[in-house]
């Protein structure tokens, strides 16, 4: 196919691909979104014909734009490009649209589908995780690139819909996201007036201009969204803003091209229907059959050649910042690919030795700041934050900066004030993983989880190394009462597969928590932390190796005269009532092993020997936690198991010293003695 006749493919003609393959991919799949991608087609046709820097033969360089569909639900609309303009994406995926094992899946995945950066579909989320990747570039941009070498210098685009602007998650993100400045993201807004409900008159009477001008970003309202000239031209004057983000809200109608059901909610979330599909492609005059697409459409979309000339561009940029930066450019590489200094992990072995030789009693929020302490400072990459709560959580460290300007539009730092934005603070940490470079952490009082749950969710299915911090973990935040003390969290957390939930007893603990949630490059990690001190707890050094297996033998069986055996597991502040009351039930005769187990997945991937070593079959065991019992009985046996008991709180706590709380809900040595009684009588 030569350039003349590739040339022959018009506007109108790549923006009906988009559409026909839109609407076809969900009639055979008989579900789906087919509104939002023949809606939003010639703004595809702008952005990623004209403007969009990427290569399909390699979908992850360090330096191209990023692009995000936050609207997830008209998948097609990327999965369409992505296989128009050449990625790994053939034409069998798409007639396989939302079937198992497929490469396209209902919403877009990252991991699955080739060219997709992050996984969308709850709506908001990848809004904020395209402000934290422009973030992410824009601090990396400021750290690495020199004077004649700009390694770093890419955009950040992402397509939404009413139901982002609707999600509180994009008031949240937008706001930070003027607060910083980044010039380089660009959000489409596909105004199209109808969400499932139908016209979105009745409960979306916002004005979007106002309040984006309002959060500091630029806005071009009033853009045809049918007229690829006309969006283009927004992108132009969107790229000419260097001191703002900006809004692009382009008035496009749904399912465009559809006779009967254009421009209403039936277009929105559900196959268009046979009749519908025939006469959509006569209006469009679109004279192929289903999943057929003419060459001279192919090689007028494909950004194989472009996209490899511009990798190219930045490859012989590198070499020369290589050149110019040896061991800069070996930073950067280090950075991007994810890999851990040279050594970390004996450094992270010998600070836990050191926390043990200390043997401090501390909170262990005050634990977990003295490894963020050690860590940080062999880790540039580390960026942290919290919700207004940095006193509290102990999320800073010494070497810790604020996020800042320097000069006009240059962002610095390494520590983010989120403000009160829990949801916004994850999703934007999510985001800073997807772009690479960074590793980041961000805390606040575990019970506000609640805020954020989705995006724990969302860290957990995408395997990002996300590290959410909380603290106030129980009842021992005190006086603050129920509304703030922590009951069904910790367990509710276990509950996410693939998160990593810690709750450390220690200094020692807590450093192995953190060194573990650093060193796991495909899951995220949440740390979680007491606000009362606990005490330190001596350990041999092989009982400090085995913290890593996420539960451990932490006191052993002395011989029992009686023969009464029992296993007390706990995990955080309730080590200490265990190990007292071990030490209780030997001067009765009965013998006792303290297993801590500060992260349940950790233990329980390792294999069965290991796991019937550390918790011996047909020994009765008590599990105590202050939080609630339910999750415990996975270990000690079914809730009416005489032998299996839990020391737990199913209410909701109160308003009181900490002190007067453990004692009022009975979390103390005797009665976590008294329960080891009960089981072994």
């Amino acid at each position: 196919m030569t350039a003349s006749t590739a040339a022959r493919a018009t506007d109108a003609e790549l923006a009906n691909a988009i559409r026909a393959l839109a609407m076809d991919a969900v009639e055979a799949a008989k579900s789906g979104h087919p509104g939002m991608p023949m809606g939003m087609a010639e703004i595809a046709v702008a952005l990623w014909r004209r403007h969009l820097r990427h290569n399909p033969g390699d979908p992850h360089w360090p330096d191209r734009d990023r692009f995000v569909l936050s609207n997830g639900h008209g998948s097609m609309l990327q999965y369409a490009l992505l296989h128009l303009t050449g990625y790994d994406l053939p034409m069998a995926e798409l007639r396989n649209f939302r079937q198992l094992h497929s490469k396209t899946p209902g919403h877009p995945e990252t991991g699955v589908t080739p060219g997709v950066e992050t996984t969308t579909g709850p709506l908001g989320q990848g809004f904020a995780n395209a402000v934290g990747m422009a973030l992410a570039e824009a601090l990396l941009a400021h750290e690495f690139n020199t004077p004649g070498h700009a390694i770093v210098d890419h955009r950040t685009y992402v397509f939404m819909g009413d139901g982002c602007m609707m999600e509180g998650i994009s008031h949240e993100a937008a706001s930070l996201a003027g607060t910083w400045k980044l010039g380089k993201l660009v959000a489409f807004y596909d105004d199209n007036g109808i969400s499932i409900d139908g016209h979105v008159q009745g409960w979306l009477t916002d004005d979007t201009r106002k309040r984006f001008e309002a959060y500091g970003w630029h806005v071009v309202a009033g853009i045809d969204g049918h007229d690829v000239a006309a969006v283009d031209a927004a992108i132009e004057a969107a790229h000419a803003v260097t001191d703002r983000p900006s809004l692009l809200c382009c008035k496009t109608t749904i399912g465009k091209g559809a006779p009967t059901k254009a421009g209403t909610e039936a277009a929105h979330g559900a196959a268009l229907g046979e009749k519908e599909v025939a006469a959509t492609r006569a209006a469009l005059r679109w004279d192929y059959a289903p999943f057929e697409i003419p060459q001279q459409i192919y090689a007028a979309w494909s950004a194989r050649e472009r996209g490899a000339q511009a990798q190219s561009s930045w490859d012989a940029k590198f070499a020369a910042y290589r050149t110019a930066h040896p061991e800069r450019a070996a930073e950067f590489l280090r950075r991007i690919a994810g890999d851990l200094p040279r050594g970390f992990d004996e450094k992270a072995d010998a600070f836990a030795a050191a926390q043990s030789a200390k043997g401090e009693t501390v909170a262990t929020r005050k634990a977990s700041q003295q490894a963020i302490e050690a860590y940080a400072r062999l880790l540039p990459e580390m960026i942290g934050g919290s919700a207004d709560l940095t006193g509290s959580v102990f999320t800073n460290w010494s070497g810790s900066k604020a996020l800042s300007h320097e000069g006009d539009n240059d962002i610095a730092g390494n520590y983010v004030n989120f403000g009160v934005r829990e949801f916004a603070m994850s999703a934007i940490a999510n985001g800073l993983a997807l772009h690479g470079g960074f590793i980041p952490y961000v805390g606040t009082f575990l019970t506000f989880s609640d805020y954020a749950r989705n995006a724990l969710r969302m860290a957990a299915l995408m395997k990002l190394r996300t590290i959410f911090v909380y603290t106030h973990d129980s009842i021992g935040l005190g006086e603050d009462g129920p509304t703030h003390q922590s009951i069904e969290h910790a367990s509710s957390l276990r509950l996410i597969p693939g998160m990593d939930v810690w709750r450390p007893c220690d200094t020692v603990e807590s450093a192995v928590a953190w060194a573990a949630a650093i060193e796991r490059r495909h899951g995220p990690s949440c740390l979680v932390f007491t606000r009362q001190n606990c005490p330190f707890i001596a350990r041999s050094q092989p009982v400090i190796d085995a913290i890593p297996l996420g539960g451990y033998v932490l006191a052993d069986f002395d011989p029992a005269p009686s023969g009464k055996r029992a296993v007390v597991i706990a995990t955080g502040s309730e080590v200490a009532l265990a190990v007292g009351a071990r030490d209780a039930l030997a001067k009765e005769g009965i013998a006792v092993r303290v297993v801590s187990i500060p992260c349940t997945s950790a233990f329980e991937r390792q294999d069965a020997a290991y796991r019937a070593s550390v918790l011996p079959a047909g020994i009765p065991r008590v599990a105590v936690e202050a939080g609630v019992t339910g999750y415990w009985h996975r270990y000690v046996g079914a809730i009416d198991d005489r032998h299996g008991a839990v020391v737990g709180i199913d209410t909701f706590g109160e308003s009181a010293p900490a002190p007067v709380l453990f004692k009022h809900f009975g979390f103390s040595v005797e009665r976590v003695a008294a329960a080891v009684r009960d089981v072994v009588s």
